[in-house]
């Protein structure tokens, strides 16, 4: 189970969460919350409807909630100084690969010049101790190994999305380097892997997709079958990034670097494997799956994160199986249907996941 969180920590911890409208921002809002942190999210709306922020009710657990642009840099800067944040935590961004295609400028924009933007901002924060940008498992410049790639590896991508997360993973770089170092404020990165959890209703991401056939009582269609991703439930990240935030300002500059959040290889799956898995877990009729004949160049055909540093520096390690995060989305989405309260059943699973 490797380290626990060190609740005292963050114990009126003040936070500044972008992208806290999101499927991940959501979660993280509530286990911070559940620490005793004060949280100020910064985001555009909810990018979904439904949404995990608004069926959990995530705005009232909040010390405020900014709806704004990360390209917006004044009103970026007012919210920040407004939240005298000791940690900032960067997670907005146009996180889709496929979305990326169809709007490579707003991806850059979004993606790089909000990680400046962040950057910049902070330079004017006196209170500031440590800064978390979360980019993503694809920044790595994929070469289809069948080993998990790490922190050294080559940044790239040939995808708009991910070449753009390989770019605010230099901009970081940038920017611990020539300014924040001297300002003692501690920068890392953090990738993680293909999150999966109750409460992502995104497009053209596997999980709801498939929730969202099993529930009408469709057939399920799965473009690359055959795809390996590192699947991970999506607190096993975001404990991650807890527990690094914890030694950015308890232990210093030795913590201020690039960091993997990936499943064990044992857990590492292919597409097919998570849709066969689902459909036997789900308590329902359901109408099986088909393959659609379709390029599916775009997309890499396998993925994997070392994640040994991490392990053995920080302490992180994943709690859940495979199996067991596929039944709790099964559970969450259940509970969901039969009209539970949401946030209940989000703090059940986080405490469930604490033990």
């Amino acid at each position: 189970m490797g380290s626990k969180l060190n609740k005292s920590f963050w114990k009126d911890k003040n936070v500044f969460l972008t992208g806290h409208t999101g499927f991940k921002g959501s979660w993280l809002s509530l286990w911070l919350y559940k620490l005793g942190a004060n949280v100020t999210g910064y985001s555009h709306p909810a990018p979904t409807s439904p949404s995990l922020f608004e069926i959990a009710r995530i705005e009232e657990l909040l010390t405020n909630s900014f709806i704004g642009d990360i390209n917006n840099y004044k009103f970026l800067c007012e919210s920040i100084q407004k939240a005298k944040p000791e940690i900032i935590i960067h997670m907005a961004a146009q996180p889709l690969v496929r979305k990326s295609y169809d709007d490579p400028i707003e991806t850059y924009q979004t993606n790089v010049m909000g990680t400046v933007h962040i950057m910049e901002a902070a330079r004017t924060c006196s209170s500031l101790k440590a800064i978390l940008n979360v980019t993503t498992d694809k920044c790595y410049e994929n070469k289809e190994w069948e080993w998990g790639y790490r922190e050294y590896e080559s940044l790239g991508g040939r995808d708009p999305y991910s070449n753009s997360k390989a770019c605010s993973e230099l901009v970081t770089a940038s920017y611990r380097d020539s300014f924040l170092s001297t300002l003692d404020i501690k920068v890392a990165t953090a990738r993680a892997g293909n999150v999966i959890g109750g409460g992502d209703w995104a497009e053209d991401r596997l999980i709801p997709d498939l929730l969202k056939s099993l529930t009408n009582q469709k057939e399920i269609q799965i473009r690359n079958p055959h795809a390996i991703r590192p699947w991970q439930h999506v607190l096993e990240p975001l404990k991650g990034y807890l527990l690094l935030c914890e030694n950015l300002v308890l232990n210093g500059k030795d913590y201020a670097q690039a960091w993997n959040f990936g499943p064990l290889d044992s857990e590492i799956k292919n597409v097919k494997w998570i849709v066969e898995h689902m459909l036997e877990k789900w308590p329902k009729k359901n109408y099986g799956y088909s393959i659609l004949t379709q390029d599916i160049k775009l997309e890499a055909s396998i993925l994997k994160l070392d994640s040994s540093k991490a392990t053995k520096k920080i302490g992180w390690e994943p709690n859940w199986s495979l199996d067991e995060t596929l039944d709790s989305i099964i559970e969450w989405e259940v509970k969901y249907q039969e009209n539970k309260d949401m946030r209940t059943v989000c703090e059940e699973q986080i405490a469930k996941y604490e033990l």
